[in-house]
């Protein structure tokens, strides 16, 4: 990662950021809105979120979504729909294998097996920025992640968030 995207991300984290690997996807404004770190920081800690979403306009109105109660009525749909579970699970499979991927591009144990992948997945909602992050990297993988964009207002219509 070049070093002014590595100063937008700290600027827009508030702290340096850890584990940096690339940008993994940009704002429409051209700055950084997700990065990929690494699956385990410098000293070898876990760091399970692959693609971390770090645009603050971004994650104030995903905030705000999850307070809408959104996360309940997805997880909800998780047990009455198959064809979504299926769709999530195969979310979180595509998440473990790009972790594990970067693990082995890093020279990194991979995480254990039974940790989750983020957000809750591959059962849970429990957060929408880190599927949202999910699907703004890879897109078409993150079904939930998918539907919490498109529920998005455009967060970088009135300028750059740094």
């Amino acid at each position: 990662m070049d070093s002014k995207d590595a100063e937008v991300v700290e600027k827009q984290l508030g702290r340096p950021p850890r584990g940096l690997r690339s940008v993994a996807h940009r704002c429409p404004c051209g700055n950084p809105d997700v990065v990929e770190t690494a699956p385990r920081l410098p000293d070898g800690s876990p760091f399970p979120t692959l693609y971390y979403l770090t645009c603050p306009k971004a994650a104030s109105a995903i905030g705000t979504l999850e307070g809408s109660g959104l996360m309940r009525e997805m997880q909800a749909r998780l047990a009455t729909e198959p064809d979504l579970a299926a769709a999530y699970q195969a979310a979180h499979d595509d998440y473990v294998a790009r972790r594990d991927k970067a693990a082995q591009e890093e020279g990194m144990a991979p995480l254990p097996r039974d940790m989750q992948s983020t957000g809750g997945m591959p059962l849970r909602v429990k957060c929408l920025h880190a599927l949202v992050a999910h699907e703004l990297s890879v897109p078409g993988a993150n079904p939930f992640g998918r539907e919490a964009l498109d529920a998005l207002p455009d967060w970088w219509s009135d300028g750059p968030c740094v």
